[in-house]
């Protein structure tokens, strides 16, 4: 039997060919960079806008992201475009790379450009404080009213791309995987090929609600993980918050309508542990500068970027008690950041709870 070679298994991912030609990346942070930068390699025609010109027109000048990826030179075919109706012109795909508490205020403002059935990949990972709503779930509201949740067609053209994605080592071209998730699974597909390449393997999926929520929750973790970390608690404390971690947002999943093996796999367990174990995750530092002593006020002014897991962390509760779920460890850490709940209290009180089964 005729073995298939090294250059033939190497190069499949090349051969994998994208129907979307023209993408416009909304978005001008860590992820959204690093998407364009991927994205121009594989030789797409791809344009950048960002909410603010000016911070745009600097990234374009410097030929970097100096605020939030400095060091990495951006491609010369990447197109910058501060313009709302321009960004959406003859876009066939659009990647929404802006932190979730901001979805709904920039595509507020774009939505009157959005071309009517181009779909729509978010990279977001959070829940909308009052709404309660995920990423995809505010991108519908706002294009389409509430009329588009029972709009199966509409819904369908929304994808997530998720999974364990540190945007500093996507830069770096070091090894790494995502999920793409739609309902259409042709739609995850499509995503699939678009951003697969030598050095960022993507897989599909077409659980949408579990992908999202896993995303969300696994920040508020991250905090506690840093937290951990912040007063030096150990190894088998870390490993603890991993498991118990994953078993609270697997049953809020579930109560969502979720399915289980989601939080198993890379948008779930994947991704929480390197939010969690990473020493450049925006979440596991902030928790950490709260475990040495900083007041969350402090340890906030010390990130440069948005703390997903913190605004979150007030959805989930809400959520949790919207659905009946137990979630001591985000209780815990919401009762620290917005009760003044000292650490080692939270800690203590959560060793002390009712002895169960696992």
């Amino acid at each position: 039997m005729k073995r298939e070679s090294n250059k033939s298994r190497n190069t499949t991912h090349e051969l994998l060919v994208t129907r979307f030609r023209n993408i416009s990346v909304i978005g001008d942070g860590a992820m959204a960079t690093v998407m364009a930068i991927l994205l121009c390699e594989k030789d797409i025609s791809v344009r950048m806008w960002g909410y603010d010109r000016e911070q745009l027109e600097q990234i374009e000048l410097a030929g970097e992201n100096i605020k939030f990826l400095t060091g990495y030179r951006l491609p010369k075919n990447l197109v910058f475009e501060p313009d709302d109706d321009r960004i959406m012109a003859d876009a066939d795909l659009i990647v929404s790379a802006v932190p979730c508490q901001f979805v709904r205020q920039v595509f507020e403002r774009l939505k009157a450009y959005v071309p009517e059935g181009v779909p729509i990949v978010s990279t977001a990972k959070g829940i909308e404080n009052d709404t309660l709503l995920r990423p995809t779930q505010i991108l519908t509201t706002v294009l389409w009213g509430n009329q588009a949740t029972v709009d199966e067609q509409r819904a369908m053209r929304f994808a997530v791309l998720s999974g364990p994605t540190i945007a500093d080592e996507l830069a770096r071209k070091l090894p790494a995987t995502a999920c793409a998730a739609a309902a259409d699974e042709q739609l995850a597909k499509d995503v699939q090929s678009t951003f697969n390449c030598s050095w960022l393997r993507v897989y599909t999926n077409t659980d949408v609600v579990g992908v999202e929520l896993a995303a969300a929750c696994k920040n508020i973790i991250a905090i506690a993980a840093g937290i951990i970390d912040g007063i030096g608690a150990g190894d088998n404390a870390k490993a603890a918050l991993l498991c118990r971690g994953l078993a609270e947002i697997t049953r809020l999943g579930i109560a969502c309508g979720a399915r289980p093996q989601t939080f198993a796999g890379l948008t779930g367990l994947g991704d929480l542990v390197t939010t969690c174990i990473s020493p450049k995750g925006r979440n596991r530092s902030f928790g950490e500068r709260i475990g040495k002593g900083q007041n969350v006020e402090a340890a906030q002014r010390a990130t440069e970027s948005v703390i997903e897991g913190f605004a979150t962390c007030k959805s989930v509760i809400t959520l949790a008690e919207k659905y009946c779920v137990e979630m001591p460890i985000t209780q815990a850490v919401y009762e620290v950041l917005f009760e003044d709940k000292p650490v080692q209290t939270a800690i203590t009180d959560l060793m002390k709870r009712r002895l169960k089964a696992e």
